[in-house]
């Protein structure tokens, strides 16, 4: 039988272009995007039970960065809580990495979110720490956890402040390895109107893509995934995807 899957692989990178190039289904994926967010849609998932705040399409592009790159550390920043770490956890175990470790970090990891993480099966390789993520004695905890020559990726998402989410990107991207990801969670605020149904200290103007855009200009080493970017919709952070040349 002829084996069709270069063919199937090359059809498929076409389709996604032509969708990325598609104005139609851009503004469609927006409107979708301000209609369910007034309805919490991120907030409806859970991740193997616990609740991870973040849209299925993120959940899918993130295994297939998992499973591409086979990082050994993913630090996280944000736990909310926690199905992201479980998330991270157990993708790490399926790819086959015996040693591999989630590092999480949130300023305040509530008693039930820690149970509901500890008490997990996937908990042994997720190592918590509590404190602010742009704290030096933060990273310095984060760094002491990275052995030497481990490929790290890094996930941002806490406070989605410009002024947060770049003194993140300029802490925590120097960990990220060469061919490693860069992630920055909620690029889509900017795209969204301000939420008053839901207030927040970030907007329009004032959000993780400004502070990615800003920290880009300066680090052209870091560049956006166009093979995750270019097929997201309904993506929190499609904007977001980046990777250390």
């Amino acid at each position: 039988m002829h084996d069709d899957r270069q063919q199937f692989l090359e059809q498929r990178r076409a389709l996604i272009i032509e969708m990325a190039d598609d104005a139609s289904v851009a503004s469609a994926n927006v409107e979708l995007l301000k209609a369910s967010d007034r309805h919490g849609y991120s907030y409806m998932w859970d991740w193997l039970g616990v609740p991870i705040i973040q849209m299925p399409a993120d959940v899918m592009a993130m295994q297939e960065i998992v499973w591409r790159t086979r990082p050994d550390v993913i630090v996280e920043t944000g736990v909310a809580r926690g199905g992201s770490a479980i998330l991270h956890s157990s993708l790490l175990r399926l790819t086959g990495n015996d040693q591999g470790i989630v590092v999480a970090i949130d300023i305040d990891i509530r008693p039930h979110n820690r149970d509901a993480i500890e008490s997990h099966r996937f908990a042994d390789r997720i190592h918590l720490i509590e404190g602010s993520s742009t704290a030096p004695e933060t990273l310095d905890r984060v760094r002491d956890l990275i052995p030497e020559g481990a490929h790290v990726m890094v996930v941002l998402d806490s406070d989605h402040t410009h002024a947060h989410v770049l003194a993140e990107l300029e802490m925590y991207a120097p960990l990220v390895t060469s061919g490693m990801s860069l992630i920055v969670a909620d690029t889509v605020v900017e795209e969204l109107p301000v939420q008053t149904h839901r207030p927040r200290s970030w907007g329009p103007g004032d959000n993780p893509k400004t502070a990615l855009d800003a920290f880009v200009a300066r680090n052209p080493s870091f560049v956006l995934d166009r093979q995750v970017s270019a097929k997201m919709l309904m993506s929190s952070s499609a904007a977001g995807y980046l990777v250390r040349t």
